[in-house]
């Protein structure tokens, strides 16, 4: 009996979406954002525990929006991790910022506050933090908001694998700097296909946000423009789709914080693979994320046994179109070493120990 091949990742829709969907196009809707995008917002405050939230059509205009809002420009220095998602300095490229590349904890995989501190310039003007699979900096989160305060630039949270994820206090990530940043892209725990949400507990900010995503209007529904904006607005589809994910999100943050822990204890005696370290009392890992011996090789043995994986980031500094010098070793052990494993919501205990069985046979 062939057996089914297990998706590293995975979105989930189900047939509350098509009815909310079906019934959304049979109310003559206009599909642009207006009511449902309201109400998905609200939802998503409401979550976090933000005072405003304003979604835009994908994750990496949202940070682009952020650091516009936060007054980064054309020429401006912003620091962001080594390890993440290309899409973290893209946002910044985008209008002539510069990242400034710094490497970051071995156990967090967040900036490494010591070097940021060295990084920063007279030309810099924010810090991204990016929440790496849910995760807070070792150091804490009130360093770098001391350090922000102190040398009067912004702290601008990257938590696009950070929905469902708090810090020790109770706070929500994204929370905590002047703009928090999620996506809603496929492999999300919840997806809207593409999207992305700025929270913020900032009035002006908030008021930024909305008219840089609605081509700088003075208000909804004219043609009087009295600053600079662009169009990256959500769609009522989307957010219909929004509202029927955030119903589901609870019980998939539990979901994922039981798929960490039977990974952790299935796999707790195989030394060639060691999983980053979750709190799941505030964290909920987004993939599972591990460092392993002969990489490629693992990954081409879990193919041939219907098990996909991914390699984790590699450095930004790495890839061809930046190409910058420097030294970054754990950055540098993650792209060589650092992988995926299947991590879906939808993962059987099954599943786990079918792919936990594998791991371990390649290794015996």
């Amino acid at each position: 009996m062939t057996q089914e091949f297990i998706m590293q990742m995975r979105p989930w829709f189900g047939a509350e979406e098509k009815q909310a969907l079906m019934e959304y196009m049979d109310e003559d809707g206009f599909l642009t954002e207006f009511k449902k995008t309201e109400a998905f917002e609200q939802s998503i405050a409401d979550y976090t525990g933000a005072k405003h939230c304003v979604v835009v059509n994908n994750g990496t205009i949202s940070l682009t929006l952020a650091a516009m809002a936060a007054g980064v420009e054309a020429g401006d220095e912003v620091i962001v991790p080594n390890y993440t998602m290309i899409a973290t300095p893209n946002s910044l490229r985008m209008f002539g910022a510069v990242p400034v590349f710094v490497d970051v904890e071995p156990t967090t995989l967040c900036l490494d506050f010591a070097l940021v501190e060295q990084a920063i310039t007279a030309k810099t003007k924010a810090i991204v933090l990016v929440a790496a699979n849910g995760r807070a900096p070792a150091v804490g989160i009130e360093a770098f908001q001391t350090l922000c305060e102190q040398r009067g630039i912004a702290l601008i949270e990257d938590a696009a694998q950070g929905l469902g994820s708090y810090y020790p206090d109770g706070a929500h990530t994204g929370t905590k700097g002047l703009v928090g940043s999620f996506s809603f892209s496929a492999p999300k725990i919840i997806s809207t296909g593409q999207g992305g949400a700025l929270i913020t507990n900032c009035d002006k900010t908030a008021e930024k946000l909305r008219r840089l995503k609605d081509f700088g209007r003075a208000s909804g529904g004219n043609d009087i423009h009295d600053s600079l904006g662009f169009n990256f607005k959500f769609t009522e589809l989307q957010a219909v789709v929004g509202l029927c994910q955030m119903d589901k999100l609870a019980p998939r943050v539990a979901r994922k914080k039981v798929i960490w822990q039977q990974y952790a204890d299935q796999l707790a005696g195989c030394a060639q693979v060691k999983l980053f370290d979750h709190d799941l009392s505030i964290t909920t890992p987004w993939f599972i994320d591990v460092l392993v011996e002969q990489r490629e090789a693992l990954g081409a043995y879990l193919k041939s046994e219907m098990i996909g994986t991914r390699v984790m980031y590699p450095p930004i500094t790495q890839q061809k179109v930046y190409g910058i010098e420097g030294s970054f070793p754990v950055a540098e052990d993650i792209g060589k070493n650092g992988l995926w494993l299947p991590s879906s919501n939808q993962l059987t205990d099954a599943d786990i120990s079918r792919i936990c069985d594998a791991i371990k046979a390649f290794y015996a």
